[in-house]
C-alpha cells in the first residue's frame, strides 16, 4: 500500500470497479466509506482533495472534534458511524453524523426516536446484524433481525434503510454476506453496508451497497 492515501484511494476505486465487473449481481451502486477513525486531518486532506466525500469514524466525541472544520473547508462531505453508539450520545451523534450504522437494540432505537422528534433531523439508519452471534459483538441476532426491523421501521418509524454486519475475523466472511444479503431481500431494505479492506471485494460479490475501508487507505490506526 502506499504511503500516500490518495495513492491509495485510487487504487481502492479501482479494485472496486474491478470487482463490480466481475460480479454477477453487483448492486446498482457501491459506495466506498473511507474509514478515519484515529487518524487526523493530514492523513484525510490528500483523500478529500482527490474527491472522496463519504467517510466513517467509530465514536463520536472523535468524530465532533475532528469534522466540523473539514466539513466548512470540504462541502458535500457525508458522515457514517460505524462504531457502537451508546443510549446517551444519541443527540451527539445526530448533531455529527449523517448516517449511523450500528442501530442494534430496542433501547437505542427508543432514544432515536425520542432525539429525532426534539432536534428535527434524522440520519439514514442501518441495522447492525450479528451474522456470526458472538457474544462480544454488537447487533442484533439473525433470528430477531425481522423483529427488530419492525419495531425499529413500523412501531417507532425510524428511517431504516439497510443493514450492517462485521463477520467473525477467524471464518470465510461470504456466508455472513449471503445471510446479511437475504435478510434485506426478505425485509425489502436496499442498503447493504459490508465488506472492509480485507474482503470488501468479496462483499460486492453479494451486493453490498457500501463497503467500509481503512486501513488499505490510511495505513495502521494511530
Amino acid at each position: 500500500m502506499s504511503d500516500d492515501p490518495s495513492l491509495a484511494l485510487s487504487d481502492i476505486l479501482a479494485r472496486i470497479a474491478a470487482a463490480r465487473k466481475a460480479a454477477i449481481q453487483p448492486a446498482s451502486s457501491t459506495t466506498l466509506v473511507a474509514v478515519t477513525k484515529t487518524h487526523g486531518p493530514e492523513r484525510i486532506l490528500p483523500v478529500l482533495e482527490a474527491g472522496q466525500r463519504v467517510f466513517g469514524e467509530n465514536r463520536v466525541q472523535e468524530a465532533k472534534a475532528k469534522w466540523p472544520d473539514l466539513r466548512t473547508r470540504f462541502p458535500g462531505i457525508e458522515l457514517h458511524l460505524i462504531g457502537p453508539l451508546q443510549s446517551n450520545k444519541t443527540r451527539e451523534a445526530l448533531e455529527t453524523f449523517d448516517v449511523i450504522e450500528t442501530l442494534d437494540r430496542p433501547k437505542l432505537a427508543h432514544a432515536l426516536r425520542t432525539e429525532i422528534d426534539k432536534f428535527g433531523r434524522a440520519p439514514a439508519l442501518f441495522i447492525q446484524v450479528n451474522t456470526g452471534e458472538e457474544p462480544q459483538k454488537a447487533g442484533v441476532a439473525p433470528q430477531d433481525t425481522a423483529a427488530f426491523i419492525h419495531l425499529a421501521r413500523e412501531e417507532l418509524q425510524l428511517p431504516v434503510q439497510g443493514l450492517m454486519c462485521i463477520p467473525p475475523a477467524d471464518e470465510n466472511p461470504a456466508p455472513h454476506f449471503a445471510l446479511l444479503a437475504k435478510i434485506a431481500k426478505a425485509e425489502g431494505l436496499p442498503l447493504l453496508s459490508m465488506g472492509m479492506s480485507e474482503d470488501f471485494e468479496t462483499a460486492i460479490r453479494f451486493g453490498a451497497t457500501h463497503v467500509r475501508v481503512g486501513s488499505a487507505i490510511f495505513g495502521a490506526r494511530e
